[in-house]
């Protein structure tokens, strides 16, 4: 039985404004030169090449698309999917303490970091801090640290939101 889930979505309006430009680029420079028959730049690639890359580039943005960032919390542990990067499997067992903590910017997607250890954020500055008894530690981020918190802490010694 699931206590506790969340899904976040890459949703900053700036990744999205980003990506709009660049393909709007694209979907001038293939207007330009591929219907209207005029080359796009100074050293305009081929037709060919113009199509195989808008290719690329939709499976890019698709890509963005697709990222999922899924946390769910059970008296086994927390299952977390990042869609579809990895998926990854934390038991209370190994976890010897969890807190809630605010923090500066750590990136999105996965990364690592000195102080947080394995970060999982799709968006936000709130996350759970898991310390693991072999000294690893990840941090999942969540748009809903008090409701995580009151899982957590059935499980596992938790504090509150910190930093």
């Amino acid at each position: 039985m699931v206590e506790f889930q969340e899904t976040q979505k890459m949703t900053q309006w700036w990744l999205w404004l980003l990506l709009a430009g660049v393909v709007g680029i694209w979907v001038w420079g293939i207007t330009q030169q591929v219907i209207l028959g005029q080359p796009f730049g100074n050293h305009p690639m081929s037709n060919t090449g113009l199509l195989v890359s808008s290719v690329f580039l939709a499976a890019i943005v698709a890509f963005f698309y697709s990222l999922t960032l899924r946390t769910n919390v059970n008296a086994q542990g927390i299952q977390l999917r990042y869609t579809p990067l990895t998926s990854t499997q934390l038991t209370w067992a190994d976890i010897q303490k969890a807190e809630i903590i605010r923090y500066g910017f750590v990136g999105y997607g996965i990364r690592a970091s000195p102080t947080y250890g394995t970060v999982y954020n799709a968006k936000g500055k709130t996350g759970l801090l898991l310390h693991k008894k072999s000294g690893e530690k990840f941090l999942l981020g969540t748009q809903h640290p008090e409701q995580l918190a009151q899982v957590v802490s059935q499980f596992v010694p938790t504090s509150s939101i910190a930093g």
